[in-house]
């Protein structure tokens, strides 16, 4: 059996602060193979974010093990295994597109022929080509979350984090943008972790959903989609994908009584 990118086995992360120890995640199990697309589904400050924090480094867990590429996730920040794309799209706004999707590979010492590359690629991957030039003001907000998402792609992560991508966004929006991320795992065949509010989302983009409980956070479901990877959005009135999200629907509501 193949060794999981991502497993957290027995994870437990309590905050300490003035008013006392905060418990945002208890007994987190769960594996995470590659080529996956695995959303996190759960009610706010169930700690969704801060798992995929802790996946990225950026917070220490104080129970349990987590790994990441077999490594810890500080020595997997390090070797630079993920991308990591925010809620926001967080551009900087005196830099041009092409210049923000240059910003890692500057800070890692990319050649500037192999920068250009990259970001020409990334830009390809996104539907961007052309706008390399534009600054972010001059794009839409749905352009800037796809630009952020080409900077998490520019050095090639085998891994993409992805915290509410799209949470900002209209529907209209956020429609055309989860068909295009589906898209756009088919091609690179990435590790996705996702985080999301919606059912909808959550079961149209992955491979595996994960439904998490109020604080402290634990996985109370992990379902597995039976869903064809070829996902056009009409596959939402399939009978399939509402039995799915009525699955969702129901370990949440279970996840609350407990």
């Amino acid at each position: 059996m193949k060794t999981p990118v991502i497993q957290a086995k027995d994870l437990n992360l309590t905050f300490e602060t003035n008013d006392g120890p905060v418990h945002a995640l208890k007994g987190v199990n769960l594996d995470i193979q590659q080529g996956d697309f695995v959303s996190f589904i759960g009610p706010s400050g169930c700690g969704k974010t801060t798992f995929l924090r802790c996946i990225a480094g950026l917070e220490t867990p104080t129970g349990g093990s987590l790994t990441v590429n077999g490594m810890s996730p500080d020595n997997a920040r390090k070797a630079r295994a993920y991308g990591y794309v925010f809620q926001a799209a967080g551009l900087y706004p005196w830099r041009t597109i092409g210049g923000n999707i240059r910003l890692p590979l500057e800070i890692m010492g990319y050649s500037k022929q192999k920068q250009a590359e990259q970001v020409q690629r990334t830009l390809e991957l996104v539907d961007l080509a052309g706008f390399e030039k534009k600054f972010p003001w001059q794009l839409s907000g749905g352009m800037q979350q796809r630009a952020s998402i080409a900077r998490a792609l520019a050095f090639d992560a085998d891994i993409l984090l992805m915290d509410e991508p799209f949470g900002a966004l209209d529907e209209i929006v956020r429609d055309h943008l989860n068909a295009e991320l589906l898209k756009l795992w088919d091609r690179t065949g990435k590790t996705v972790g996702f985080v999301t509010h919606s059912i909808p989302e959550a079961v149209f983009l992955s491979t595996k959903i994960v439904v998490m409980s109020p604080r402290p956070g634990r996985i109370t479901d992990v379902i597995e989609s039976t869903l064809p990877r070829e996902r056009p959005l009409e596959i939402r009135d399939s009978k399939e994908f509402i039995e799915i999200a009525h699955r969702v629907r129901e370990g949440l509501k279970a996840g609350s009584e407990v």
